[in-house]
């Protein structure tokens, strides 16, 4: 029960501040939601898309999946919860930006890199999900043979919101927002070993810092 005692007085934590102390927002939001923002994050537990910004509810509009991918525009049944995420944000909210935040130590690219998955078969949803980023392994596997784990991890983590970020532009609601200018694609990553946070430069074709890792006092 520690757990869910925790939950419900972060819960009242919450209603105090904002339906007590700063109910204008709870006001506001009651009348629709307006996010500028389309983030599509990861399940981890340790990468909460609003805990990492500093985000008020309403901010942005959150799609979390395993391993933060975007799957390619198809009529199939498939992956159609992340589809219609997106094309509900673009189409009815207009969001004016999409970010697809990846983060160190993934879970889901691990398991892609290392080809291992809990079961085999029909009922293999982790398998057939990450496969989504094969290239980015393919990639990986090419460019750094002589790679560590480690290593081929890190990159194919990067080279996976590259996947993503194309895999957008392949839906139609996307692509017209983009022809008309008022929409942009970034690709996010959250270094949790370092602290830091890096966005892809298409102009440099690589991962930069927006935020730098802090530096000890005593350095």
């Amino acid at each position: 029960m520690h757990d869910l005692e925790r939950f419900i007085d972060g819960f009242q934590r919450f209603q105090l501040h904002y339906f007590e102390q700063t109910p204008a927002l709870y006001r506001d939001l009651r009348e629709g939601q307006h996010p500028n923002t389309l983030l599509i994050g990861c399940c981890d537990s340790r990468v909460d898309p609003a805990l990492l910004l500093g985000c008020d509810p309403g901010d942005i509009f959150t799609v979390r999946n395993v391993a933060n991918l975007v799957p390619p525009c198809n009529h199939g049944l498939s992956h159609q919860g992340v589809a219609a995420a997106i094309q509900f944000a673009v189409d009815q909210l207009r969001v004016a930006r999409i970010i697809i935040l990846g983060h160190a130590q993934c879970g889901g690219i691990r398991a892609l890199v290392e080809q291992r998955f809990p079961v085999d078969g029909e009922t293999d949803f982790i398998g057939r999900w990450v496969r989504i980023a094969e290239p980015a392994r393919a990639r990986v596997a090419q460019q750094l043979p002589m790679a560590t784990a480690a290593e081929r991890q890190r990159a194919c983590e990067l080279a996976a919101i590259l996947v993503s970020l194309r895999n957008l532009e392949s839906f139609p609601w996307v692509q017209q927002r983009l022809a008309q200018g008022d929409i942009t694609l970034h690709g996010w990553y959250f270094d949790l070993d370092a602290g830091a946070l890096l966005a892809y430069s298409p102009r440099a074709d690589a991962f930069l810092p927006l935020v730098c890792p802090l530096v000890p006092e005593d350095a």
